[in-house]
């Protein structure tokens, strides 16, 4: 009986701290496990992945560049899916097609702003490049933002599993 007396106003604004309570409990185990999975490398380890990525993404450029087909094949994943800027997928085997047959050509590839993050055994590059060239779909030339994904395999080399580049408007530009 005492339960049923109780002020409503009271019972709801006491449920409200709970739940307000709970939702910050929530929020602060979800950034923690977020930053447990970006810090959860040993520093020694994630300083020798950084450099390793720092290497592939210099040797995907470099392949890119003279359209260096056994690299690049080596670069990538067997299931590599590509999102180009005009919003097109292409797969590993179209990537080699286009370079092989010179529908992708690279003039100038200026990579600037590079930002590596891991986790666990994947590791995300965000990079701007300063592009001329061109591919199937006419004229690159341009400044991109680029998103390259790398996923550890089981004998623990890095390969390229997934890519996708935007092209970087100035503002008013219709496209």
């Amino acid at each position: 009986m005492p339960f049923a007396m109780t002020n409503p106003c009271k019972r709801m604004r006491r449920f409200a701290m709970h739940v307000s309570a709970l939702a910050a409990m929530l929020a602060m185990a979800v950034s923690a496990g977020a930053l447990k999975q970006q810090t959860g490398m040993p520093r020694a380890q994630k300083h020798e992945s950084r450099h390793e990525i720092d290497q592939l993404e210099d040797a995907w450029r470099d392949a890119a560049m003279k359209s260096n087909i056994t690299k690049m094949e080596g670069l990538l994943a067997d299931d590599y899916l590509a999102i180009t800027p005009s919003g097109t997928l292409q797969t590993k085997e179209q990537t080699l097609d286009n370079l092989r047959a010179g529908r992708t050509k690279f003039t100038t590839l200026d990579i600037s702003d590079r930002k590596v993050r891991f986790y666990g055994t994947t590791a995300l590059v965000t990079s701007v490049a300063e592009v001329q060239g061109s591919n199937g779909d006419g004229d690159l030339a341009g400044s991109y933002r680029y998103t390259r994904v790398y996923v550890r395999n089981a004998a623990g080399a890095w390969k390229i599993v997934s890519f996708e580049a935007s092209r970087i408007r100035e503002p008013g530009d219709r496209r």
